[in-house]
């Protein structure tokens, strides 16, 4: 029996961001700089050459942004879902300058509970919320009726996708925190999951494309 692919998912990480450049720890309203606009305008029009039939996105102001970009080009409407928002800092950290003292010591508590179960810093999302966060997610993918979708999402948390299809429940905190240590996503890279079964194994998850922004040297 040949490969069967069941989905594909087209994951984009949106443009870049106010807060991506500045001193602060990005906040969830943080919107699209003049770059951040440019880059939604090219790979929308990257995305317009792609057949797809639904376009999921984060909420959050710089996917949103990015999303909208893609659904002009596309004449697609464009459906919101929190399950692929960025991780969730502590409220208190939004927006803070990188000199403030107490965000910092927050921040670094807030880290290392991405990384280490069961600990918690304030509100944030910890590591297995994340993890949680990713298999709810990829469940929704697979249940959607759609067999080609495009998903505008954030670089930690695509990262935290990927680390769960290729390591499953393998994944430690350790392998989790090295894995995001050493991997970096452009914005508006192109990251493909395909959704098949094969004749050695049942339906699984498989990572096809990481991070191709071959669009920006357009």
């Amino acid at each position: 029996m040949k490969d069967k692919t069941e989905k594909i998912v087209y994951f984009v990480r949106h443009g870049q961001s106010a807060d991506n450049v500045a001193p602060v720890f990005q906040s969830p309203d943080s919107p699209l700089n003049d770059t951040g606009k440019q880059q939604a305008e090219s790979i929308a029009k990257r995305v317009s050459k792609l057949s797809f039939d639904a376009l999921i996105a984060s909420p959050f102001e710089r996917a949103k942004q990015t999303a909208e970009a893609i659904a002009k080009a596309t004449d697609k409407k464009v459906e919101y879902s929190e399950l692929f928002v960025e991780r969730i800092k502590p409220t208190y950290i939004n927006g803070k300058p990188y000199t403030d003292e107490k965000a910092n010591t927050l921040w670094k508590e807030w880290e290392k509970s991405l990384y280490t179960p069961n600990m918690r810093a304030e509100d944030g999302e910890n590591f297995d919320d994340l993890i949680a966060r990713a298999d709810k997610a990829l469940t929704f993918l697979q249940n959607k009726t759609e067999q080609s979708l495009v998903v505008v999402t954030h670089g930690y948390f695509l990262r935290t996708i990927v680390a769960r299809v290729l390591l499953g429940n393998l994944l430690s905190g350790e392998a989790f925190r090295n894995i995001q240590r050493t991997t970096t996503m452009e914005n508006t890279g192109i990251t493909v999951l395909q959704y098949r079964e094969s004749f050695e194994e049942k339906p699984t998850w498989h990572l096809w494309i990481y991070n191709d922004h071959a669009h920006l040297a357009d």
